[in-house]
Parts: C-alpha cells; structure tokens; sequence
C-alpha cells in the first residue's frame, strides 16, 4: 500500500438516493479519484446498475452492504453481487464465523467475486450504543474481538474507526485498514461519534478514507475533495521518501 498516493486511496461515499445524482457526483469529482463507495440506499434504489455505469466512467466500486444474515442468505447474497464488477464488497463481522467462512467460500468459488471487507464496529457507536445492545466491551475491545473472528475466517481486510488503527496494526500488521468516519478540521461530525481528520487516520495507518457527506454535501464537491487530497498528501510523500 505504501506505493499508492492519495488517488487512489481515497474513496468517496455516494451516500445519495438515486443513480442520477450519484453519477452528476461522479461527473464532479471523478477526475481526482480512482474509488467510489456504493452504500445500501443507493444500491437498494438502483441495483448492478449503477455499479456498472461507475466502472464504465473508468473508476472502482467499494460496495458497501455490509451483509449481515444466516451463513446461506449471505453466500448467496455473494453470488449475486459477484457479476456487478464491485471491486470490494462488505460483510458484518458480528454475523459470527460461520456467516464469514460462508461468505469467504462464497467469493473464492467466484473468480469475479469482489474481495470481502469485514466491518467492525460501526463508526456511529460508542460505548454507550454498545452497551444498549448487551456488548459490554469497549469500542476498541470490541474491534479486536471481531477482528481476530474475521481473521481466523479468512477475511484479513477490516472496516474500523480511526481510533483502533494503532491498535489492529499492532495485532495485524498486513491487514489492509478501511477507515470511514473521517471529518477535514471544522467539519460536523453528524452522527458519526468515532471520527479523525484525514491527515491524523493516514499517519496512524490506514490504508483507505472512505469520505462522504465533507465531499458530497459541500458547495464545491471537487474543491471539497482535492482539500481531503491535499492534507493525504501531505503525510504520504514524506513518509514514503523517509521509507525510501
């Protein structure tokens, strides 16, 4: 990961209703990046469809589903999705290591399956809203638990806050990091409680930026974006002359 720049590792969030705003996003700032994120709405209101016409203007699709049911629903689940093009595809990791071991075999029948990301502990809860669903682990706790059962299934590309980053390198040193959750300085954190700006998720070690509501939802989504680009950049090139 150490090779690539901020292109290509920042992807922004079409966190919309429908597949002709997404795409007037992607009109407005396909030019900066390589990935888009496709969310549960959007992909609910369009289908393969607006996957397809994503990668058609040259660019890659995060599908974020976040598939969380008994191990058969979510292999066939898989299967399904697999003929989109989606380069990478979420899975709750809560769903237990059985649902992920399906969901492992499920993507390695498929030479077109996209590659498995297991979501940790969403970026909207905090201790409190863990402790309202029983968990009475922390945050971080909880992202190590559910780390290590995705490990063990085979998925070793994880979804967590940027508050468990040093954490989940210090256990899994080549796992490949997605960070959501992040806020340029002065941004509204809207309902997101585990947050860091881009620049401090880059140093930590994140592999990826999922950014969407900062970009989408401001006057200038391209200038909103080449910002975002700009403090990614600003930590990659020193790290990566100081490696050389």
């Amino acid at each position: 990961m150490s090779a690539l720049g901020a292109r290509e590792r920042l992807i922004v969030a079409l966190d919309v209703p429908a597949g002709a705003e997404a795409l007037a996003l992607v009109e407005r700032v396909g030019n900066l990046v390589e990935w888009f994120k496709v969310g549960l709405e959007l992909y609910l209101a369009e289908g393969n469809w607006i996957v397809e016409k994503v990668r058609e203007r040259g660019h890659s699709v995060f599908l974020d589903l976040k598939l969380h049911d008994i191990p058969n629903t979510v292999a066939g689940a898989i299967r399904s999705v697999a003929g989109s093009g989606a380069e990478m595809l979420t899975v709750h990791a809560a769903g237990g290591p059985a649902m992920l071991m399906a969901a492992r075999e499920a993507a390695a029948a498929m030479p077109s399956a996209p590659k498995l990301l297991a979501v940790t502990v969403l970026t909207s809860m905090d201790a409190a809203q863990l402790a309202a669903t029983g968990v009475s682990e922390t945050p971080g706790e909880q992202v190590l638990r559910l780390a290590e059962i995705a490990h063990a299934a085979g998925i070793d590309r994880l979804v967590a806050s940027s508050k468990e980053i040093a954490r989940l390198r210090a256990a899994y040193p080549n796992s490949m990091l997605v960070i959501p959750g992040i806020r340029p300085g002065g941004s509204k954190a809207g309902d997101q409680k585990r947050v860091a700006t881009p620049g401090a998720a880059i140093t930590d070690g994140a592999d990826y930026l999922v950014v969407g509501r900062p970009i989408t939802q401001a006057a200038d989504p391209a200038a909103a974006a080449q910002a975002i680009l700009n403090e990614m950049e600003a930590v990659i090139r020193p790290a990566q002359s100081f490696r050389a």
